[in-house]
């Protein structure tokens, strides 16, 4: 499965990767024939009353997997910045993961408001290569994300440091500017991930040479509009919207 999830980011068109938040999500993101899943962290922990990158889902995260797996299409998960700083027990929870089945993690260098150290996310990296080797590691820069140092040399300047310490994807949330975009992609000898953006398909981000395209929070905050949307609709004798599935579609999931 983890070859096979590798595979993908290889592929003629890149990797359309949808984020999903509990396992109904994801399981019918899966029946739609989405070619591998991911899991949102903002959508994982706001699910369960959490701050998002606060480190404090670590469990709820680990819970999720354990279901996740049962999906038939390799299953990626968001670890925000791994829960710790000790290199060591990072290591172990991917090592964990990827003993559920798990095919790749993320693992961001965002902290709050500020970036790691590259040195020591560049530790993280390589504890998790070590302990796990298998599952594919796709390492977040959040330069632009944060507007932290948000310039194509200095997220190059980390994405060098990350893959030779043996992160198998580079992941730039935030870079949304084709000549940025082909820069990256042109530099970087891996794998470069994006967040969805409206104004580019997907052909156009292939042809900028990008290889994974991720949803992020979308399908987990348009999930919370539609709900509201269609309680307030019941509330005001509006017709409902159109395509909610019926409840034995929704218990055959689990099934």
């Amino acid at each position: 499965m983890n070859t096979a999830f590798h595979a993908l980011h290889e592929a003629g068109k890149p990797l359309l990767l949808p984020n999903a938040w509990d396992f109904a999500s994801a399981a019918a993101l899966s029946a739609a024939g989405f070619a591998a899943i991911g899991t949102t962290s903002l959508g994982v922990a706001a699910a369960h009353g959490l701050p998002d990158a606060a480190g404090l889902a670590r469990e709820e995260t680990i819970a999720l997997a354990r279901r996740l797996v049962r999906l038939p299409c390799p299953v990626t998960v968001d670890i925000e910045a791994g829960f710790s700083t000790d290199p060591g027990e990072v290591g172990d929870l991917v090592a964990e993961l990827g003993s559920l089945g798990v095919a790749g993690v993320n693992l961001e260098d965002g902290r709050g408001d500020r970036l790691a150290d590259p040195l020591a996310q560049v530790a993280l990296i390589r504890a998790v290569k070590s302990r796990a080797s298998e599952v594919f590691l796709n390492a977040r820069t959040d330069t632009y994300w944060l507007s932290v140092d948000a310039s194509v040399s200095a997220t190059l300047e980390r994405a060098r440091r990350y893959v030779d310490a043996g992160a198998d994807g580079i992941f730039v949330p935030g870079l949304a500017e084709e000549a940025d975009i082909a820069a990256v992609t042109k530099a970087v000898p891996v794998p470069v991930n994006v967040l969805h953006q409206p104004s580019l398909g997907l052909g156009r981000l292939a042809e900028l040479g990008v290889r994974r395209v991720s949803t992020g929070s979308l399908l987990f905050r348009a999930a919370l509009h539609a709900t509201v949307a269609t309680a307030v609709a019941v509330r005001d004798g509006m017709p409902l919207p159109a395509g909610i599935p019926g409840y034995a579609e929704v218990d055959a999931l689990s099934r």
